[in-house]
């Protein structure tokens, strides 16, 4: 399944952890480009509890593990790392050639900001070379300027913006999506620069390999997953 980011991220994001998903098709609906409308679906149904497990507070990110060491992966310039933190936290950067984008960095705590109002709303970016050679893939089927911000030397072909910063909010959006892969997110403080999909998932991957031993050390206290 393709393209799966954005509603893994409106799950994680409303705190739901256990849910069934039908889809005919091998792409998630691209909607409007961010995560909004899988929130608003989310909150419009609402969460309950699964079983006899405890349902965690609407927006509330599930974790049941503290991180204990550092953890990153890197390429050039760009890397994503884990740091040991005393509460969940998501830093971004990204710095693009074109005046439009530029450098912007953004921050979020999920126990201060609400992630359908900071979060959810930001649209996928790309530059316009960059949108040919998805469609050439096979990507992006219903990709269009109605879901999806796209920039040229010139500036955005269609403004405006939602937030000033709205690409890196959507990068920060992509982290949420690829690590909620993990199934519950470690309690540290995650930090990106000029990262992608790619790099996300080898911390993901990195991450899991901690999961086991850290969940078994701490049995009395781990919410179980259903």
């Amino acid at each position: 399944m393709r393209t799966v980011e954005h509603l893994l991220a409106a799950l994680a994001g409303s705190g739901v952890d256990d849910a069934r998903i039908e889809i005919d098709g091998s792409e998630v609906p691209l909607l409007d480009g961010s995560a909004k409308d899988w929130v608003e679906a989310i909150a419009q149904v609402g969460v309950v509890a699964a079983g006899d497990s405890e349902c965690q507070e609407a927006g509330e990110i599930s974790s049941s593990w503290v991180l204990q060491e550092p953890v990153w992966v890197y390429q050039g310039d760009a890397f994503v790392a884990a740091l040991p933190a005393p509460t969940i936290r998501f830093t971004y950067g990204i710095d693009f050639e074109q005046s439009a984008i530029g450098n912007q960095w953004y921050s979020w705590t999920p126990s201060q900001e609400s992630f359908a109002e900071a979060i959810a709303p930001a649209r996928t970016f790309g530059l316009v070379h960059q949108i040919e050679g998805l469609r050439n893939r096979g990507l992006i089927k219903g990709g269009s300027l109605e879901n999806a911000l796209v920039c040229d030397d010139s500036g955005w072909l269609n403004p405006p913006l939602r937030f000033s910063n709205e690409p890196v909010r959507h990068k920060l959006l992509d982290l949420v999506g690829d690590l909620s892969l993990l199934g519950t997110f470690p309690v540290a403080h995650f930090l990106a620069y000029k990262a992608s999909h790619n790099l996300h998932i080898q911390l993901a991957r990195a991450l899991a390999q901690q999961i086991g031993a850290s969940c078994v050390s701490c049995q009395g206290s781990v919410v179980s997953d259903s």
